[in-house]
């Protein structure tokens, strides 16, 4: 196997555990909080975890499903922060997992060619490698902060790490 070939695996790779790992924590988030809870507003310009959900979905669907898996994309961005406390916790983690996924299986599929392709996505002309680091490194993003405002509800740690001695 050459170079580049091993490369590739290992961004592939790479992304899809960070992928896999920001889905669970949320998961996790998710079953700490109450529906009620999912649509709080930290402040007046704050993001409530719902909407930060509907985004990351958006944000994934731009970045890896339309851009590189190169599928037409109808993203609203605008529509992700409006209210949405009528959807309800399940529907929105399934449809973050069915998202996560179609990503995966996107990525799998990614030739050399498709990761150094430029495209245009929103203002930004990006290789398929700048699209998967965009859609990783805002995916870790959102469930930072999904994380922070779980334990200001909650005011509990949240176990991401329980039982594993990461010294």
């Amino acid at each position: 196997m050459e170079l580049n070939e091993k490369l590739i695996i290992e961004l592939k790779k790479n992304s899809i555990y960070r992928i896999e790992e920001n889905l669970r924590m949320i998961l996790i988030c998710f079953d700490k909080i109450t529906e009620k809870e999912l649509w709080n507003l930290p402040s007046k310009k704050g993001v409530s975890i719902g909407n930060q959900v509907i985004h990351i979905v958006g944000n994934m669907t731009q970045y890896i499903i339309s851009s590189i898996g190169e599928k037409e994309c109808n993203r609203e961005r605008d529509k992700e922060f409006e209210v949405h406390s009528e959807i309800p916790k399940s529907s929105l983690i399934n449809e973050l997992s069915f998202i996560i996924k179609e990503s995966i299986e996107t990525i799998n599929k990614l030739s050399i060619e498709n990761l150094i392709k430029v495209r245009k996505v929103q203002v930004y002309s990006l290789s398929g490698i700048g699209c998967l680091i965009h859609a990783v490194e805002h995916f870790s993003y959102h469930t930072g902060q999904i994380a922070v405002l779980t334990k200001n509800i909650t005011n509990s740690d949240l176990g991401f790490y329980e039982g594993i001695d990461l010294n």
